[in-house]
């Protein structure tokens, strides 16, 4: 009878791979998570001194190198102040409805107009009084019994020339794209008992992402 030995290096290299990956599983989404709050931290906080910079260039001289003198974090305050005020302010009758003006007025100007729809559409999808992203469904386009998570975004397809018909946004996993489907009501499910941001999590993870 053949006793067969372990090989001690082939057990380490093993356990060293498995090390390995639970320590990227740990460090690869805080390192990604604070680079990305970085760099967005940073590219706010350049805005106002590079705005500033172009108009009044007497007051924010670039040093030898070429970089602009700023004090880190202040720019970044001064614009959220900004937005806040701004949404503050725009809240009043007046004021909403100077807003609603130039805003028609963008929407009717040629070239304008697609840049500044485009841009209005696709924040307001997220936030604000006209989120289209907040009524998670299921979805069946493939099969009978196969569904996809996805978004209502209009219940209504009749100035589609679809009566009887719903507009479904179905994200893609791990990418910022998506399909837009056009089916019948019948084959959507209303998920009540879940979020928007989990059925979004769930989506974009390719199903990793727990429902709780």
């Amino acid at each position: 009878m053949e006793i067969k030995v372990k090989d001690p290096l082939r057990w380490h290299w093993r356990n060293l791979l498995k090390y390995f990956l639970q320590g990227l599983i740990i460090l690869a989404p805080i390192i990604i998570t604070a680079w990305a709050v970085f760099s967005l931290f940073n590219y706010i906080d350049n805005i106002l001194p590079n705005f500033i910079h172009s108009l009044f260039p007497v007051l924010y001289k670039p040093d030898a190198d070429g970089n602009i003198h700023k004090i880190p974090g202040v720019g970044f305050v001064v614009i959220v102040v900004i937005i806040v005020l701004t949404g503050w302010i725009s809240s009043s009758y007046i004021v909403g409805k100077v807003v609603e003006f130039f805003g028609h007025v963008l929407e009717r100007t040629p070239g304008i107009r697609f840049i500044y729809t485009s841009v209005k559409d696709f924040l307001e999808a997220f936030a604000g009084e006209k989120r289209k992203f907040d009524k998670p469904v299921l979805v069946s386009v493939d099969a009978p019994d196969v569904w996809r998570m996805g978004f209502m975004t209009q219940d209504d397809g009749t100035r589609l020339g679809l009566k009887d018909h719903v507009v479904v946004y179905v994200p893609h996993s791990y990418a910022v794209s998506g399909i837009v489907y056009i089916v019948p009501v019948e084959k959507v499910k209303f998920l009540t008992d879940v979020s928007s941001t989990e059925a979004m999590k769930f989506a974009l993870s390719g199903g990793v992402a727990q429902i709780s």
